[in-house]
């Protein structure tokens, strides 16, 4: 992976893991805070205390993460 390209991985039953420099916004366009130069966690389960980012609160939460196929 170059240091300029964005990779989101999805996890089997868990979060979405972003790596790579970017900038993630709110949903008036404002940036939010994210670890620089580390990778971030994004709540998948709509469950997290700390959205957008996940807390591991999908662990403790019936949810289906099962993905979507067209």
């Amino acid at each position: 992976m170059s240091e300029s390209e964005i990779t989101i991985t999805i996890s089997k039953s868990g979060s979405y893991k972003v790596s790579g420099e970017m900038t993630l916004l709110d949903h008036d366009g404002n940036p939010v805070a994210t670890p620089e130069g580390r990778p971030f966690f994004l709540c998948r389960c709509g469950q997290s205390a700390n959205k957008p980012f996940c807390d591991g609160s999908h662990k403790s939460h019936d949810w289906d993460p099962t993905l979507r196929t067209p």
